[in-house]
């Protein structure tokens, strides 16, 4: 199996560097060139289902500057040999209870300077730190199903787009045509393993469960925001057997469990093992809202998933990076290092390894494992109790606005961006600290439109944002 492994990444790797060299210099602003319109979709009347049936069939252009409307309980069905593409700019108001089924392709190609919103209509955002409870929060409420891609689902782009305030209940009749369950309240579903899910410089705010589920597939998934993601349990990025790629330059704040999760289990015949790769990825106070004890906060591999995660950066998240040891993770083929770890609480910094599990502290790692004699002790062994009081508010991350330590809020009331800025001050401990050796698996196509766009490498520096601007770009 290693060297099966070992022999996919290496492949997988030279096409992904031979491809970014090759389009290199093809077309520099790759956010601006929108393919010409085929089949435009009218806007005049909303996208309504009628007779008896929810499902509305859609396929061609979606218009630069148009709004679409659904009607409530309709299921928009991009059938299998059908694509519907989003021009830059596009808002697409969601119906409360309606759906977009993925059985073709779905391309959203919005841009820095005009993004798309599959959205709902008409609601407020509540983004103040603590100001509603997440049972009174709309962003938690499930409006419109969201975006199922179902088994055949070949290709789901989603570029400089926002989705928002899905995670209503599927039904019976949805799954029937998505081949999907009745009781998912998944935002985006991708379910196939020889398919391409792609999302880069997107946002996705609320949800219920699993904000996004990957049964399988090929996935790249760089430079998004993730904001008030599941209401009380669910890992936002919730990835299973069959799902091969890359999670980089992600902000992930007021996530219900992990920000990040990897795992092999319901491997279908034919399908890879999981393995993921993540680095620089950034996490502000996630697992609060999980009301089972021992979960995660930002990052998890477990049951025989392998892969690999560095320059990842946890910032009081209720637990910290988390290998599985039953069922396992891949341990075998498992890498890790230059994380980093701030606690404002002696209750946060005792789980930076969390207890129980099987994260082997490396000497890559801050605060140092060999911070004083209580962090880590000479006995420590993973899983073991220690004492973590000693790197309570050590090396404050020096966000340009972010208060730390916290001051008037529980840590748990940090649920979105707002007018906060993550990005980093020129005397950062976070600087230069980063791993650049590692690489990217990139298993999806490399194209300006229909894949992955920009293989962003691991940066100098930890965390989704680079002092010199590369990386994540909200």
């Amino acid at each position: 199996m290693k060297r099966f492994l070992t022999f996919i990444f290496s492949i997988t790797i030279a096409f992904s560097v031979t491809s970014c060299q090759k389009w290199k210099g093809e077309h520099t602003d790759i956010y601006t060139y929108t393919p010409p319109a085929a089949n435009p979709v009218s806007d005049k009347q909303p996208l309504s289902c009628s007779g008896g049936s929810s499902v509305v069939p859609v396929k061609g252009t979606m218009l630069s500057g148009k709004t679409y409307n659904v009607s409530a309980g309709c299921d928009l069905v991009i059938n299998p040999a059908d694509t519907l593409f989003l021009q830059p700019g596009v808002t697409l108001n969601m119906g409360s209870r309606s759906s977009i089924i993925v059985l073709g392709t779905l391309v959203s190609n919005g841009s820095k300077n005009q993004p798309n919103y599959i959205t709902a209509p008409g609601m407020i955002k509540n983004d103040v730190p603590g100001g509603v409870a997440a049972s009174a929060d709309s962003a938690y409420a499930g409006h419109w199903k969201g975006i199922i891609g179902g088994p055949n689902c070949n290709l789901m782009v989603l570029r400089w787009t926002h989705v928002e305030y899905a995670g209503y209940a599927e039904g019976s009749a949805t799954s029937a045509i998505a081949s999907s369950g009745a009781n998912n309240q998944y935002s985006i579903l991708f379910a196939n393993y020889k398919g391409n899910f792609v999302m880069e410089d997107s946002w996705l705010y609320g949800g219920v469960d699993d904000p996004v589920r990957v049964s399988a597939g090929k996935i790249a998934i760089f430079r998004n925001t993730f904001e008030k993601n599941g209401v009380h349990g669910g890992d936002c990025l919730n990835v299973k057997g069959g799902t091969t790629g890359t999670m980089a330059y992600n902000l992930f704040i007021g996530t219900a469990t992990n920000g990040q999760k990897a795992s092999n289990k319901g491997q279908a015949t034919g399908a890879p093992q999981t393995n993921v790769v993540m680095y620089n990825n950034t996490f502000i106070s996630g697992g609060y809202r999980q009301v089972q004890s021992g979960r995660g906060g930002c990052i998890n591999f477990e049951e025989g998933a392998a892969g690999a995660f560095y320059n990842n950066v946890a910032i009081n998240c209720k637990y910290g990076f988390r290998v599985v040891g039953s069922p396992a993770a891949d341990v075998a083929h498992l890498t890790y290092g230059n994380n980093f770890q701030y606690a404002d609480s002696v209750s946060v910094a005792n789980q930076f390894y969390p207890t129980g599990y099987i994260t082997q502290p490396q000497s890559t790692d801050i605060p140092s494992i060999t911070s004083s004699a209580k962090y880590l002790p000479a006995t420590y062994k993973p899983g073991n109790i220690y004492d973590g009081s000693d790197v309570v508010r050590l090396n404050n991350p020096m966000f340009l606005n972010f208060p730390l330590p916290t001051s008037g809020h529980a840590l748990a009331d940090y649920t979105a961006v707002g007018s906060f800025n993550f990005r980093l001050q020129a005397n950062s401990p976070l600087i230069g600290k980063g791993n650049t050796a590692i690489l990217p698996l990139v298993t999806v196509p490399i194209n300006k439109i229909y894949g992955l766009s920009d293989p962003t490498p691991p940066g100098a520096d930890l965390g989704c944002y680079q002092l010199n601007g590369t990386g994540n770009q909200h």
